[in-house]
């Protein structure tokens, strides 16, 4: 099992561990084989998601010297989500000699969330 806590997902992207020969998923959820097979849609398991869109600080033009927490608009996505995403927009990594994807938010196609499914 990948080591989560260190692992810091940046901005609107997704850490997803990827089922392969996925044709019916854990929660019922059936994909039909054109879908597979041209391997344009694939679905696994969030893992990690990042902090999501930076919203731009109101900067008081007296105090730019200062330090601004900045704030985000977060994800939909939640750890222990299903989610089927446009393949083309995935980047392969490898993390402790698990395949995972990275992918945006706007690949995200779908989610299903179901809390007997977070034994990912």
């Amino acid at each position: 099992m990948v080591k989560t806590e260190r692992i810091i997902v940046v901005g609107d992207r997704v850490l997803i561990k990827p089922e392969s020969d996925l044709e019916k998923t854990r929660s019922g959820l059936y994909l039909p084989p054109g879908v597979t097979e041209k391997e344009k849609v694939q679905g696994g398991y969030v893992i990690k998601v990042g902090p999501g869109y930076p919203i731009p600080n109101a900067a008081d033009e007296s105090e730019v010297w200062k330090e601004k927490e900045t704030k985000y608009i977060s994800l939909q996505a939640k750890e222990g989500d299903f989610a089927l995403f446009l393949r083309r927009d995935a980047i392969d990594i490898e993390l402790d000699k698990q395949k995972m994807v990275i992918v945006s938010q706007s690949a995200i196609l779908l989610l299903l969330r179901d809390e007997e499914l977070l034994n990912y």
